[in-house]
């Protein structure tokens, strides 16, 4: 097993013999290790245009009242936005949506001209038709800075869902849930 420090002020020993690695680096490495689902979180902003991120920050908080949270970064026009709405949603994407999950996870590209979608009922923001297993519709209840992000906390509204295979992220790959336990290469 090797150690890494992740304290910025300085290097590590190791003992494998290569440079080591700065703390952001070995938090991304430890982060690919937990394989996640993948989500688009959708919104609009103050003139009603859609807004929207690739997430793998995503958990359940609560039951009383339904839950979840999202971390976004800080930079993120879709933050404004969705803090500006009040409103957002999280579309879970099922396995074909990996290039959904690429478009979104990209800068500068009109990403609602390349996917279907159409708004919710009660908050108008998009939800994506084709390319998710499941969404649901939330309210902001609360927002936490931590760091270069933001934590969004909603509550629930609307859950709706149809068939299909989640689409995960882990070791800096998309998978299905078979892909996924596999070794990567070099990797024992």
């Amino acid at each position: 097993m090797r150690s890494t420090r992740t304290d910025p002020s300085g290097p590590s020993d190791r003992d494998d013999g290569r440079a080591p690695r700065t703390a952001v680096d070995a938090f991304r490495s430890l982060m690919s290790g937990f394989p996640s689902g993948v989500a688009v979180v959708t919104t609009v902003d103050g003139s009603g245009a859609p807004r929207g991120l690739t997430c793998t920050s995503m958990c359940g908080v609560g039951l009383h009242p339904p839950s979840l949270l999202v971390c976004v970064d800080n930079r993120s026009g879709t933050l404004r936005a969705l803090c500006e709405s009040g409103a957002f949603a999280v579309n879970l994407l099922h396995t074909g949506g990996r290039s959904t999950a690429e478009t979104f996870a990209t800068r500068g590209r009109d990403r609602f001209a390349e996917v279907a979608w159409e708004p919710t009922a009660r908050y108008r923001v998009p939800r994506l038709t084709e390319d998710a297993h499941a969404t649901a519709e939330c309210r902001v209840l609360r927002t936490h800075p931590a760091g270069d992000h933001t934590v969004v906390i909603g509550a629930v509204e609307e859950v709706l869902s149809r068939p299909g295979a989640p689409l995960l992220y882990g070791r800096r790959r998309f998978a299905d849930w078979s892909r996924l336990a596999e070794p990567t290469t070099g990797e024992r």
